[in-house]
Formats: C-alpha cells, sequence, structure tokens
C-alpha cells in the first residue's frame, strides 16, 4: 500500500464525533483519578452557581435597592457582590488547576504506556509503520486527548449546568418572555446539525492535507543529501508547495466554517435580545414588569448563548479525540511479541554450538528467503556466510536473535531449540555489530553501556582500548563524556564501528554476530578494526556477514547464501580450490581491487 493510501486510510478511520467504544476505553484512564474529576466538578458547580446568580442580584439591586433609593442596602449587596465574583474566580482557579493536573497525569500514563508498548512490538511491526508517524501519535495525538479530558468531558457538565439553571430562573423571572426567548432554539438546533455535518467533511480535509504535509516534510529532510546532490530542490519545492496550498486551502475552509458558525449563532442570540426588548420593554413603561427583571433576563439570554457558542471548538477537540484515541488504539491493540519460551540461558549454554537444521523463512506468506537452509557452527569457532545481496545474509541474524519466527526447521544452541528459550535470556547471549551503527544523543559513554549499571567506568574503558576506540575517544574535548549528536552524526563510519565494538565487548556476549562490519571503511580504520575483530572473536562462537572476502579469510568456516539456499560451503582455500560462486566472487573482487 503507497504513503498516500496509508494516509487516506488512516485520516478515515473515524467520522464519528463521539463513539461510545472509544470513549468507554478512555474513561478507564480517567478512572483512576476519579477523586481529583469529582473535585473539579465540586469547583464547577461553585462556579456554575456564581455565574447564575450574578444577575438575578443585579435585578433584585436594581429593583429593590437603587428604585427605591436604599444605599445602605445598596451598599451590602455591592460587598457580596464582590465577594461573589471573588469567589468565582477562586471556584474557577481551582477548577482548571484541578482538571489540568488529572488531565497531565492521565496524558502521561497514556504516553507511558503507548512507548512501552512500542517496544514489545515485533521488528514486522516498525518495517510497515514509517517512524514519522509513530511519532507523531506518542506526541500530537495524546497531547489531543489532553484537550478532550480538560475542555471537554468537565466543562460540558458546566454547559449544561448554565443551560438548565438559566431558563429554570428565567421561568421563575417571568415565563411569558422566556417561552418567547425559547423561540429561537429550533433555529439554534438546526444550525448546529448544518455545522455539524460540514464541519466533519471540512475536518477530514485538513487532517488528510496535514499528513500529507508532514509525511512531504519528514521524507525530504531524510532525503536532503540525495536532493542536494541531484540538484532537485526546485522541482521537489514545487512538488511540496502543491501540497502546501491544499493543505492552505484545507484550512482557510476551515477557518470559514467555524467562523461562520459563531457569528451566526451571536446573530440569532441577538435578535432574541431584541424581541425580548421590545417585548419587555413595554411591560418595564407600563410597570407590569420590573426594570430588574428585564435586566436579569438579557444577561441570562447571554449566558444561555455562551455554551452554544462554545460548541463549535468543542466539538473540534472531540472530533480530534476520537481519531487521535482510535489512532492510538490501534497501536495497543498490535498484538506484543510473543514469547512462549521458558528456558533461561547460562553462560556455559549460550556459548555452545549452533545449528540452523532445514530452516524455511518467509518475510511474506511464502516469499521465501531462506530455503532448507542447514549449517553448524561450532563453540567457539567463527563462521563467515557471503553471497550476493537478497540472498538471505541478515536474516539469519533475525532469525538467530528472534527479531522473526522461522515457518519450517529448527535454530539451535547447544542443542537447546531457541524457541524454549526467553527472547531477553537469548538475545542477552548474543551481540550483534551492524554495518550501519546507530547511536543515541547523550553521553558517549553511555552509548557503550546502554544503562547497564553493571558495566563500570573501568570495564567500559577497558573495552574501548581493547577494541583500539580510546585513541580517537581520548582526544576528544570531554572524552568519554562528549555529547553525542543525533544518530552519531559528527563520528565517522569507523568510528562509529569502533564504539560499536566496544559497546559489544563491554557486554562480554557468548555469541558474537558482525553483520558486514568492515563495509565502507578506509584503510588506516580497517587496519584497526581487523585487530578488534581479531580480538572480539577469540575464543568466542562467531557468525561473520561479510561483502569483503579479504576480511574472511581466516574463517574457519565460509558458507555461501545464493537464492536463499546454501550453495557451498568449506575454508577459504577449500572454496577457491573448487572454483564454484565463491571462486568467482573473490576473483571478481580481485579485479575490481586491481582497478
Amino acid at each position: 500500500m503507497s504513503e498516500e493510501n496509508n494516509i487516506m486510510q488512516e485520516e478515515e478511520i473515524s467520522e464519528k464525533a463521539y463513539d461510545s467504544r472509544l470513549m468507554k476505553r478512555l474513561l478507564k484512564f480517567a478512572k483512576k483519578y476519579w477523586y481529583l474529576f469529582l473535585l473539579a466538578v465540586i469547583f464547577l458547580f461553585a462556579a456554575t452557581l456564581v455565574d447564575l446568580a450574578r444577575p438575578y442580584l443585579m435585578g433584585i439591586a436594581i429593583d429593590d435597592y437603587i428604585k427605591k433609593s436604599n444605599i445602605s442596602a445598596l451598599n451590602r449587596m455591592g460587598i457580596y457582590f464582590v465577594l461573589l465574583v471573588a469567589a468565582g474566580f477562586v471556584f474557577n482557579l481551582l477548577q482548571i488547576y484541578v482538571l489540568s493536573y488529572a488531565g497531565q497525569y492521565i496524558i502521561y500514563n497514556i504516553r507511558q504506556l503507548v512507548f512501552s508498548h512500542l517496544q514489545k512490538l515485533p521488528l514486522s511491526y516498525f518495517d510497515r509503520n514509517p517512524i514519522g508517524r509513530l511519532v507523531t501519535r506518542i506526541t500530537n495525538d495524546t497531547e489531543t486527548l489532553n484537550d478532550m479530558y480538560t475542555n471537554v468531558l468537565i466543562t460540558l457538565l458546566k454547559d449544561f449546568a448554565i443551560l438548565l439553571g438559566a431558563v429554570i430562573i428565567m421561568f421563575r423571572l417571568n415565563s411569558s418572555l422566556t417561552w418567547i426567548t425559547l423561540a429561537a432554539m429550533p433555529v439554534v438546533l438546526i444550525l448546529t446539525v448544518i455545522f455539524r455535518l460540514r464541519i466533519r467533511k471540512v475536518y477530514r480535509n485538513v487532517r488528510t492535507a496535514i499528513a500529507r504535509v508532514n509525511s512531504a516534510i519528514s521524507e525530504n529532510i531524510s532525503g536532503m543529501r540525495i536532493i542536494q546532490l541531484f540538484n532537485k530542490e526546485k522541482p521537489n519545492f514545487e512538488r511540496f508547495n502543491k501540497i502546501g496550498k491544499a493543505y492552505y486551502k484545507a484550512s482557510m475552509n476551515e477557518v470559514v466554517t467555524f467562523g461562520l458558525f459563531r457569528p451566526v449563532i451571536e446573530m440569532v442570540a441577538s435578535l432574541t435580545i431584541a424581541l425580548l426588548i421590545w417585548n419587555g420593554g413595554g411591560k418595564v413603561i407600563d410597570n407590569s414588569m420590573e426594570f430588574g427583571v428585564l435586566y436579569a433576563l438579557i444577561n441570562y439570554i447571554s449566558l444561555l448563548f455562551q455554551p452554544i457558542n462554545d460548541l463549535a471548538e468543542k466539538y473540534n477537540i472531540l472530533q480530534s479525540s476520537m481519531a487521535a484515541s482510535e489512532r492510538i488504539f490501534m497501536i495497543l491493540d498490535t498484538p506484543a511479541e510473543e514469547d512462549a519460551g521458558s528456558l533461561e540461558f547460562d553462560a556455559e549454554a549460550a556459548a555452545g554450538d549452533i545449528e540452523f537444521k532445514n530452516v524455511w523463512f518467509a518475510y511474506n506468506d511464502e516469499n521465501w528467503v531462506l530455503k532448507d537452509v542447514s549449517f553448524r557452527v561450532p563453540a567457539g569457532r567463527t563462521i563467515a556466510i557471503v553471497g550476493h545481496t537478497g540472498a538471505g545474509k541478515t536474516s539469519i541474524i533475525n532469525l538467530l536473535s528472534r527479531f522473526y519466527e522461522i515457518q519450517r526447521g529448527e535454530i539451535l544452541i547447544n542443542s537447546i531449540n531457541i524457541k524454549d528459550v526467553q527472547k531477553a535470556s537469548l538475545r542477552k547471549a548474543i551481540g550483534v555489530v551492524l554495518q550501519d551503527v546507530f547511536l543515541f544523543s547523550g553521553r558517549l559513554n553511555d552509548n557503550i553501556r546502554l544503562n547497564e549499571e553493571s558495566i563500570t567506568d573501568e570495564k567500559l574503558q577497558e573495552a574501548a582500548r581493547y577494541v583500539n576506540a580510546d585513541g580517537f575517544i581520548s582526544r576528544l574535548p570531554n572524552g568519554y563524556n562528549e555529547e553525542v549528536m543525533e544518530r552519531g552524526s559528527t563520528f565517522s563510519s569507523g568510528q562509529r564501528q569502533l564504539l560499536a565494538f566496544a559497546r559489544a565487548l563491554a557486554f562480554d556476549p557468548a555469541i558474537l554476530v558482525l553483520d558486514e562490519a568492515t563495509s565502507n571503511i578506509d584503510t588506516e580504520t580497517e587496519i584497526l578494526i581487523q585487530d578488534a575483530l581479531t580480538k572480539l572473536t577469540k575464543n568466542r562462537t562467531t557468525i561473520v556477514i561479510a561483502h569483503r572476502l579479504s576480511t574472511i579469510q581466516h574463517a574457519d568456516k565460509i558458507i555461501v547464501l545464493h537464492k536463499g539456499k546454501v550453495h557451498e560451503s568449506g575454508t577459504h582455500q577449500e572454496l577457491l580450490a573448487a572454483k564454484g560462486m565463491y571462486y568467482s566472487l573473490y576473483q571478481l573482487q580481485y579485479q575490481q581491487q586491481n582497478a
């Protein structure tokens, strides 16, 4: 499926502004903090009572004290009113603080849960899902949920309380004028339904457009070297400009839709107030109604339309939250990596023979990458695996570490099927050095130690010296405390490789796997790396995957893979004497080097 189709599918997964199934799951995260939400509700209703009381008190002040010139009572009412406003401020402040406190804790828990679950997912999941999209799930989507917990769930109660409270008080003040006011509500209801239908489509278009923008930015920044190398800045910008314009149009459509809803509702509110003044003003003039009552009714109409005005924003938040939650739950509902193993390796068992017995493996269906592969690595010996690109060399590493499970056959270590061994125990016994060494941002020594507390500074530095990494580390301004930029971009390929060797040695694995560990390295660094390799592989069961055949001549055994099968095997000299595929590969590389 193309990236474009993925974006369309993902942004259209939820068209509902409210999904009871999703809401039920979201409320489970809030259940732990029920006491905070209860406290917020108490503060909220207290603040609502203050909001409802103010117009009523103003009406009393006008009719009973101002009209009758009761100065002392008016002064007391003024004090009460100031205290009421202050109380409303405190209640609102406390409600916002408690809700925000609870909301942040909930989002923290969701983010930790998603991140923790991601670490348990099989590698095949990350093959199918771009990194940028997963980062968005953990950051943007979880933050979207925060708006729902803090700005929608509890505040909706306040909106209903204000609507109900205002209508009840208005009926107590003057029922006939209240009925006139409520006559505008069907118009508001129709406008709200129209808005809801319109904004759903608009919102979906905006989400799809921003997803395309994010995807284009991520892709172009990652491929900036290729873009500049082939002078494609201009056509690339034109392509991005087209995507940007589509997002601009979608955003402006959203702005216009939201911009129309609020003024239209405010216009209906103003017409309702005008109708109230027209009817109520006559009654005040002929003394059939007090002016303070009319004043209070006008204020209550403003209160009545305030939640309706906020409806557009709350609807947007709710719809965003439903879409965000569905994407988050898609991650959480993905089954974690299964581990049926119950055994734990001790050091002696892990250092035993490795044997692949009639192994068949495919990443997808029966598109076999390995076909009936069998070989054995005696304990403490080194074997090398060579072959053309796509022959299945790297798949052997993935299978040995159980990043993927084989479909047929067995993989044994010391006669123990690795499926019976706990994955954590198995991977602890295997040290892997990849061609593309990954370094984390942080300090250099942390990149060797990887938060393993048992690796002391002395052991770490001893490992670095042993694999010749100490030479360049000692020349760094901060030595082992040097800050590492993202992916180790300030280090050369050879330096990163030496750090990977130091990392492997510091963890002292029983089995060592080297995947193209000497590719793309300059001659001087290669000498250091070859010396480090000799030390690393000594008395250690080792599997070396290499393109440079000159680096594996001293391996105890060399296996040639071709189209997923073991084509031939033997020592370097035996394979050259056989004049088969290995001989052809060697001759080709020899000619290239001479050229």
